[in-house]
């Protein structure tokens, strides 16, 4: 029972609540920052990967040994190292041993690790693994003092504080980490490139960001893809240590034959599960999101093969692509976030170049601290070598000793002047040994130790022999990572891409035929198909409602409506209702005011110009692309005078030279085109006058060919004029009454 002395509730202090709080949260941010989520620029790496490595080395799984159960590993680190989830700790080596997730993989897998498809590993009892090549250049030195270790959690073990990290493993392998307040994300790059700059900044110290990038030429990601940035860009992001990098997947065209095609994707950007991607397009083609993709299927093995198929042999390839870039995974951008812990354990954001320059601070430090090391093993060996000298001078004499004397240790320190370690060392060596204890070998031995003593006492006190000594390591480990090799091979091609291309309406919108109705009480909808005169006769409305305007037309056009009211609206023809019951009311769609009728309704595509007009005879010509609004506010294009409203509005045919105009007290009028003033808004010009009444409708036609108007009746003939010298006169006449046979409804 606790005494009131020990209690800890006696022990209870007032403190303001907010200071209590920040102080504790404090505590467990720098334990975040600090033992958990940032590398450590030295040797890249997080405790929990650190601590994985120690284990599966102290337990003898180099790459020449047989692989040992991930269970065996986990056990080990959780119960020695790293009191933490078993899940969480089988999650980080797993990773380790990904291909497609580390660039150089630190640990060698057997079983199943997962996939690029997103599929979890099997469980811990299941798969065994061992050490890489990589992991061992990682840790080469451990045993040579190279670092300084420190206590495991419970005193008992000990643990390196880090590792001395003769393979650029933080920029090689990259890393990322979500800490408190603060984040890492870090790409993998090439580490042949990285040994050139490492050996290039040892010769040239004060070499900036341009010269390292001569070397380093961007991201090297384990599942390649091309990198899309320009330079600059690129060059911006190392030098700050802050921005990102396009990344897209890989792809070229597969020629089918007969003009046929598919597009084949064989690498996807790094991070993107192949499973969620298939599903994301797949979804895109069943939305009918990008109509000129017909179809995606998934027929990778071992290596990845995504099928990509267009709707047709016509749709241009690089649009294809450009539109699934931009609507999928298959471009993401990668941030690059060099946050890191530096020599004295504290968090900040590098450049590329800093980075670089802390790991080969790093790396003279190591060389360092193994010299000495080394040399105090040479010394030690030396005084041994000194003492068996000494007994195998006196052979005879030390046996003597050994065998007369009950204490022959200080007789022999007494009579020789050996001291206490090397009397203990001949005194423990075995008969065995004084036939080959000979004075010649004994000697040569020591004049190595000598040679080898004086060289790295050289090498302790020359700046330069350190550097020449550390450029012929990373020379060395660059054979072993280099351009050649299967894992030094270059995957990720850097290459700015070209701008982006405007992708047309087209691409994005299904194209097929409908025809468009809308009825005199402003009920539109889209029939499928483009209708005959059978089939326009046989489509149904509302009681006291019939057909105003018909057109055909495709999805992918837009459509204009013109009101009387000089106001212009467009709607996509993809966005109309189906011919499924009566349609709906466009007044439901665009801001049309309730006592303004609906002048016309067209594709803006049918022509390049309109011909508009208001009843007081006053227009002009307008221009198709000035028509289209953005908002269903629509768009003023016509101004008309107090009490005169828009009423025509016609398209201009490419090859039409005149206009012909007629009043409501059946005045024609012919005048040529150029006259007619083109404008974007306004009220236009004058095209006749007239003494009573206004204008009641105008075309445009071409003058050799004449002027043609429908017969009465059902005949469903035309009549044309081709002499229209009589009507010819300049625009703002008054005109003279129409040929023969003109409809009496002054309608052309």
């Amino acid at each position: 029972m606790p005494t009131a002395l020990t209690d800890p509730f006696n022990a209870i202090v007032d403190a303001p609540f907010d200071s209590a709080l920040s102080d504790r949260y404090l505590v467990y941010a720098l334990s975040t920052i600090t033992a958990r989520s940032l590398p450590d620029v030295r040797d890249g790496m997080k405790p929990v990967h650190r601590r994985l490595l120690w284990a599966m080395r102290q337990l003898r799984m180099d790459p020449s040994t047989p692989y040992k159960k991930s269970a065996r590993v986990v056990g080990e680190v959780i119960g020695k190292y790293h009191p933490h989830g078993d899940s969480s700790v089988y999650d980080a080596m797993v990773r380790l041993a990904q291909d497609f997730s580390v660039r150089y993989p630190l640990v060698e897998g057997q079983g199943n690790f997962g996939n690029i498809d997103g599929d979890n590993a099997a469980a811990f009892r299941y798969t065994e693994a061992r050490l890489t090549q990589v992991a061992m250049d990682l840790m080469a030195g451990l045993d040579e003092d190279a670092v300084s270790f420190k206590p495991t959690y419970n005193n008992e073990e000990q643990e390196p504080e880090l590792f001395p990290g003769a393979f650029p493993n933080l920029l090689a392998n990259g890393a990322a980490g979500i800490a408190v307040g603060m984040a890492t994300n870090i790409p993998p790059h090439n580490a042949a490139e990285l040994f050139d700059a490492a050996i290039m900044l040892i010769d040239q110290p004060d070499a900036g960001d341009a010269a390292l990038l001569e070397h380093i030429k961007g991201p090297d990601f384990p599942t390649g893809g091309l990198v899309v940035d320009s330079p600059v860009a690129i060059a911006e992001a190392y030098a700050t240590g802050r921005g990102g990098f396009r990344l897209r997947a890989r792809w070229h065209i597969e020629d089918l034959g007969r003009g046929t095609w598919n597009a084949i994707v064989t690498e996807i950007p790094y991070g993107i599960q192949k499973g969620k991607l298939i599903e994301q397009i797949a979804a895109i083609v069943n939305d009918k999101k990008l109509p000129i993709l017909a179809d995606i299927r998934d027929e990778s093995d071992s290596e990845v093969r995504i099928v990509i198929e267009p709707r047709s042999r016509t749709v241009d390839a690089d649009m294809l692509m450009e539109s699934l870039f931009r609507m999928s995974d298959l471009e993401v951008r990668f941030s690059l976030n060099l946050n890191v812990l530096d020599a004295q354990r504290t968090p900040r954001v590098m450049s590329l170049r800093q980075a670089l320059a802390e790991w080969i601070a790093h790396q003279f430090i190591v060389l360092q601290r193994r010299t000495a090391h080394r040399l105090a093993k040479i010394a030690d060996r030396i005084e041994l070598l000194d003492g068996y000298i000494v007994a195998y001078l006196n052979l005879d004499r030390v046996i003597e000793i050994i065998r007369t004397e009950d204490e022959p240790k200080p007789v022999m320190i007494l009579e020789f002047a050996l001291n206490d370690r090397q009397a203990e060392a001949i005194l423990n060596m075995r008969l065995r040994s004084l036939r080959r204890l000979e004075e010649m070998e004994l000697r040569k031995e020591r004049e190595g130790l000598e040679a080898e003593r004086a060289g790295l006492d050289a090498l302790l006190g020359s700046d330069a022999r350190q550097r020449t000594r550390l450029k012929k390591d990373f020379a060395k480990l660059r054979e072993r990572y280099g351009p050649e090799t299967k894992l030094g091979k270059r995957r990720t091609t850097v290459a700015e891409a070209a701008p982006a291309r405007d992708i047309p309406l087209d691409a994005m919108i299904e194209r097929e035929p409908i025809t468009v109705i809308l009825s005199q009480r402003g009920w539109i909808r889209a029939m499928k198909g483009h209708l005959d005169a059978v089939g326009l006769a046989a489509l149904k409305f509302k009681d006291g409602d019939a057909a105003l305007f018909d057109f055909t037309a495709q999805t992918t056009d837009k459509i204009v409506i013109a009101a009387e009211n000089g106001r212009f609206f467009t709607l996509g023809a993809d966005k109309l209702p189906g011919g499924r019951g009566f349609g709906e009311p466009v007044r439901l769609m665009i801001d049309l005011d309730g006592d303004s009728g609906i002048v016309g309704i067209f594709r803006a595509s049918i022509a390049e110009k309109f011909l508009v007009a208001a009843s007081d005879g006053r227009g002009f010509l307008v221009r198709s692309a000035d028509v289209l609004a953005e908002t269903r506010k629509g768009k003023t294009v016509v101004t008309p005078k107090l009490g005169a409203k828009l009423k025509i509005v016609r398209p201009v045919a490419d090859e039409a030279d005149y206009v012909a105009a007629i009043g409501d007290n059946r005045r024609l009028l012919v005048f040529p085109l150029s006259e007619l003033a083109e404008l974007s808004r306004g009220q236009g010009v004058q095209l006749m006058r007239f003494r009573d009444g206004g204008l009641s409708d105008a075309t445009t036609f071409v003058f050799a060919q004449g002027l043609s108007w429908p017969m009465g009746g059902d005949s469903g003939r035309t009549r044309t004029e081709t002499d229209l010298g009589p009507w010819r006169a300049a625009r703002g006449a008054a005109g003279r009454m129409p040929p023969n046979g003109f409809p009496r409804d002054n309608r052309f």
